[in-house]
């Protein structure tokens, strides 16, 4: 009996921080950083866990567009899926950067965008949905349309997004 207690009372504990340490850790862990969700570009994949360049004020977003994180806008074409502020923003010329509400009108999903040919692609149900006529609202149950826009406007090296 003594062996299994012992074994008990140095296993167990290790055994339990192992599988609930990390998470529990983590629940009491706090960071003041204003994105909570990694931004996404060209084929959904992560830019970086780097979140800094985003400077959020009520409905006014300022990005720094020099920020590693935002490289995925620089070319013509690039777009970026900014989960934590609610924006795909895309590059439609040099010195445009248009804004769109990440919001699916269809059924709300906001992480599962494409982009090709001027077309917002939703994977979850593989609705498309354009970028020129401001048509749809999130969650509206549409599955055709355009996204939402918002007014979106550079200044140096910064844009500047008012969702309104």
């Amino acid at each position: 009996m003594k062996n299994r207690r012992d074994f008990l009372k140095t296993t167990c504990p290790t055994v339990a921080f192992a599988i609930f340490g990390v998470t529990l850790l983590q629940a009491c862990s706090a960071s003041e950083d204003p994105m909570s969700e990694i931004p996404t570009g060209n084929n959904n994949t992560p830019v970086n866990n780097n979140t800094a360049g985003l400077t959020v004020n009520g409905n006014n977003f300022s990005i720094d567009l020099a920020n590693s994180n935002f490289t995925k806008l620089a070319p013509v074409g690039g777009w970026l899926n900014l989960t934590s502020a609610g924006l795909l923003l895309l590059r439609v010329n040099e010195t445009t950067i248009r804004a769109f509400d990440n919001c699916c009108p269809h059924q709300g999903t906001k992480t599962q965008w494409s982009y090709n040919s001027n077309v917002f692609n939703c994977a979850n149900h593989g609705n498309n949905f354009g970028i020129d006529n401001n048509t749809q609202n999130c969650d509206s149950g549409a599955t055709s349309g355009d996204l939402k826009s918002f007014s979106a406007s550079i200044s140096g090296e910064t844009l500047t997004v008012i969702k309104d």
